[in-house]
C-alpha cells in the first residue's frame, strides 16, 4: 500500500505532461504568427439527389447564404422544410504567408463529410452514426485566395461547422489537432489498465469479496472503453472502424451497468421493498436482450438492424437515465441514515449521476444534436468513491483478522494453560490423597515424641511440625486448586467480606510499613463461597503488601457495578513485574517471592474460575501491580 501514493503521482505527472506542450508552444511561439480564425462563410442546402459531387454547386445561378461562427444549421425543421439532408458550406481562404500552412476545422458535423479546394478533392469521411469530425488540412502560399466547398450529410442531427475554425503555421495547428480527443484516450486507457490490474489480484482473493471486486473491475473497464471509443480522436486518425468503435461503446455501456446495479446492491443492500435486488435483475434481462440483438444485428451484416435500435440506441438512454436515478435517490436515501460507505458512494456517484443525467436529457432535448462531454470527467470521481469504498472494506477486514489472530492467540494460551492445570489438578488430587495420610501419622507421632523427649531435641521436633504443617497447607491449596468446588454457596456481601479481610491483613501492611484503604458500597452482592472468596483476594492482598518499597506503600481497593458484573479492583504502588513475570502469574511453581511456590496465586485463579469470574493483572516495573477481579452480580 505505501507504493499507491507514489502510482497516483506517476500517473498525474504523465497526464500534465501530455497537457504541458501546449503551453510551451505558446510560451516560446510569442514571436511566431499566431493562428488565425475564420469566422465567416456561406451555406446553401444540397438538392434531395446530392451526392457530394463539386459539379452540384459549381453553377453561377447557385445562392448562398452568409452564415459565421456562433451559428448553426439546425436541421430537424429546416431540412423537413426543404425535402434534403445534406448542406454545402464554402469559404475563401485569407492571404497566407508561410509556405506551410493549413487550417483546421474544430468539429464539422455529419455523418458524410467531403471536402473540395477549388475543384479538386482533398477530404473525405463517412460514418453512419457518428456526426463530429475534426478536420485538418495542409496549405501552401499558393492557396490564397481560393475557395474550400465543404459538403456535409446526416440523416439526423446538425449540418456544417460547428466549432473554430483557424488558419495558420501548419506546426502549431497540427500540435492542436493531434491533442484533439488524446486526454479521452489516455483517460479511458488508465481506466482499463487499472482495471486489468485489479483483474488480475482476484486470484490472490480467494472468496474475500470476489463479487464486489470483479464488479468494479467490469464497471472500470466499461468506463475506459466507453471513453476511449467515445472519443473524437479516434474517429480522426483511426476513422476506418467507425463501426466497431460504436459497437463496442454499446457493448460497454450493456455489461457496466449490471455490473453497476451488483455493487450499488453489495454496498447499500437490496434497499426498500427489494427495489435494488429488483432493479438488478431487470437490468441483466435488458441487458441480455439488447446485447443479444446487438449480436443478431452484426452476424447479419445490419439486415435486422431493427432489433439493434429498438433494444439499443432507442431505449438505453432512458433505461441509463431511469437507472441513475433510482440508485442516486436509493444511494441518498441510505446516506442520511449516516452509513459512512453509503456516505462516500452518494458523493462519488452523485456528481457522475447529476451530471450524466442532465447531459442525457440535454441530449434529447436537442434531438442528439449534443457532444456528450462532462460525463467522463465526472466517472472519474465516482470512480475514485468506489475504489475508497473497496479499500475501507479491505482495511475492515484486515483489522477484524488482526484482531481475531490476537483472540485465537489468547484462546490458545488459555487452552493450553487449562490443559495445564487439568494434568497438575488431577496429578495434585491423587498425590494429596497418598501424602495427606502418612504426614498426619508422622505428626502425630512426633507430637508424642515431644512429651518424651528432653529439651535439647524439643527444638528438633518443634522445627519438624512446623515444616509438616507447611506441607499440609500445600497439600490443602493442591486439593482446592484440583477440585475448586463449594458445599456452601451462598449470597455474599462484598463489603462484609472485605471488612473481615481487612481486618486479618491491615496489620500485616502496617509492619510492611504500609497502609490499606478500601471504598466498597455496601450494596453489592455475589453468589459464591465464604471462605474461598476471603482465600482469593488473600493471596492477592498479601503478594501487594509483600511487594510494598518502604514506608510509603499503598495498597488502594475498591469496587463497583457495571453491566450487570460486580468488579473489584486491587491496585498497589509496590516493586511491580515485568511482563514475562505477568505473563506467568498463576503457573504452578513460579514466583517472585524467595520462599515462594507459586501455589498461592494458581489457587486465586483456580477459585475465581470456579466462581464464573474473571481475574487479570496489569503491572509496571518499578511503578505497581493492578489486580481486577469481576463475578456476575446477583440481585435477590
Amino acid at each position: 500500500m505505501r507504493n499507491v501514493p507514489k502510482a497516483i503521482i506517476i500517473l498525474w505527472m504523465t497526464i500534465w505532461i501530455i497537457l504541458l506542450p501546449n503551453g510551451l508552444v505558446f510560451a516560446a511561439a510569442e514571436e511566431v504568427r499566431q493562428p488565425e480564425a475564420i469566422t465567416g462563410w456561406e451555406v446553401k442546402w444540397g438538392d434531395a439527389n446530392d451526392q457530394g459531387f463539386i459539379s452540384e454547386v459549381m453553377g453561377e445561378d447557385e445562392i448562398w447564404e452568409k452564415q459565421g461562427a456562433g451559428r448553426s444549421m439546425v436541421t430537424s425543421q429546416n431540412r423537413m422544410m426543404q425535402h434534403t439532408d445534406s448542406l454545402w458550406t464554402r469559404l475563401e481562404i485569407p492571404p497566407l504567408h508561410d509556405e506551410s500552412s493549413a487550417i483546421r476545422f474544430e468539429n464539422i458535423k455529419g455523418t458524410h463529410i467531403v471536402i473540395y479546394l477549388e475543384d479538386r478533392k482533398v477530404y473525405e469521411n463517412y460514418h453512419y452514426n457518428y456526426d463530429n469530425n475534426a478536420v485538418f488540412l495542409p496549405l501552401s502560399v499558393e492557396n490564397s485566395g481560393n475557395t474550400l466547398y465543404i459538403w456535409s450529410q446526416n440523416e439526423n442531427g446538425w449540418l456544417g461547422i460547428k466549432g473554430d475554425v483557424q488558419i495558420g503555421p501548419y506546426a502549431m495547428l497540427q500540435e492542436k489537432y493531434i491533442h484533439n480527443g488524446l486526454i479521452d484516450v489516455i483517460l479511458g486507457s488508465t481506466f482499463i489498465f487499472t482495471s486489468l490490474v485489479m483483474l488480475s489480484c482476484t486470484f490472490f482473493l480467494g472468496q474475500f469479496h470476489k463479487g464486489l471486486w470483479m464488479s468494479l473491475c467490469v464497471v472500470m473497464g466499461s468506463i475506459g472503453v466507453m471513453v476511449i471509443t467515445y472519443s473524437q480522436f479516434l474517429y480522426t486518425f483511426y476513422q476506418v472502424y467507425g463501426d466497431l468503435y460504436s459497437l463496442l461503446f454499446d457493448l460497454a455501456m450493456l455489461l457496466g451497468m449490471p455490473a453497476l446495479c451488483y455493487f450499488f446492491e453489495q454496498i447499500i443492500g437490496p434497499g426498500v421493498y427489494g427495489i435494488f435486488t429488483k432493479l438488478r435483475k431487470i437490468q441483466w434481462a435488458y441487458s441480455v436482450v439488447a446485447v443479444l440483438s446487438l449480436f443478431i444485428y452484426v452476424i447479419t451484416g445490419g439486415q435486422w438492424d431493427w432489433l439493434y435500435n429498438l433494444f439499443v440506441q432507442n431505449v438505453v438512454g432512458f433505461v441509463l437515465v431511469i437507472l441513475l436515478t433510482i440508485l442516486f435517490v436509493g444511494t441518498i436515501a441510505k446516506a442520511l441514515q449516516r452509513n459512512r460507505e453509503a456516505i462516500l458512494l452518494a458523493t462519488g456517484f452523485g456528481v457522475f449521476s447529476l451530471i450524466s443525467v442532465l447531459e442525457l436529457l440535454w441530449y434529447y432535448q436537442r434531438n442528439g444534436t449534443y457532444h456528450l462531454l462532462w460525463w467522463k470527467w465526472s466517472m472519474v470521481a465516482f470512480v475514485i468513491s468506489l475504489i475508497a469504498i473497496l479499500g475501507s472494506r479491505f482495511a475492515e477486514k484486515h483489522n477484524k483478522v488482526l484482531q481475531y489472530s490476537k483472540e485465537l492467540e489468547l484462546f490458545n494460551n488459555e487452552l493450553q494453560r487449562s490443559e495445564k492445570m487439568e494434568i497438575i489438578s488431577e496429578l495434585a488430587a491423587s498425590v494429596a490423597h497418598e501424602v495427606r495420610n502418612p504426614l498426619q501419622v508422622t505428626r502425630g507421632f512426633l507430637q508424642l515424641m515431644t512429651e518424651q523427649e528432653d529439651n535439647k531435641n524439643k527444638g528438633y521436633v518443634r522445627i519438624a511440625l512446623e515444616e509438616l504443617d507447611r506441607a499440609s497447607g500445600i497439600i490443602t491449596d493442591f486439593l482446592t486448586f484440583a477440585k475448586p468446588e463449594f458445599d456452601h454457596i451462598i449470597s455474599l456481601n462484598i463489603s462484609d467480606e472485605f471488612d473481615h479481610i481487612e481486618g486479618i491483613l491491615v496489620p500485616m501492611a502496617n509492619l510492611e510499613g504500609g497502609k490499606i484503604t478500601t471504598d466498597i458500597p455496601p450494596n453489592l452482592h455475589i453468589r459464591g463461597n465464604s471462605s474461598k472468596f476471603k482465600q482469593a483476594f488473600i493471596n492477592i492482598i498479601k503478594n501487594s503488601i509483600e511487594a510494598l518499597q518502604g514506608g510509603q506503600g499503598q495498597i488502594d481497593i475498591w469496587a463497583y457495578s457495571q453491566e450487570g458484573k460486580v468488579k473489584v479492583h486491587v491496585r498497589d504502588n509496590g516493586e511491580g513485574m515485568s511482563e514475562e513475570a505477568l505473563s506467568r502469574l498463576g503457573e504452578p511453581y513460579f514466583s517472585n517471592k524467595i520462599k515462594g511456590t507459586g501455589l498461592g496465586m494458581m489457587v486465586t485463579f483456580r477459585i475465581v474460575e470456579a466462581m464464573n469470574g474473571q481475574i487479570s493483572f496489569t503491572s509496571t516495573k518499578g511503578v505497581g501491580t493492578e489486580a481486577v477481579v469481576s463475578f456476575p452480580e446477583f440481585v435477590e
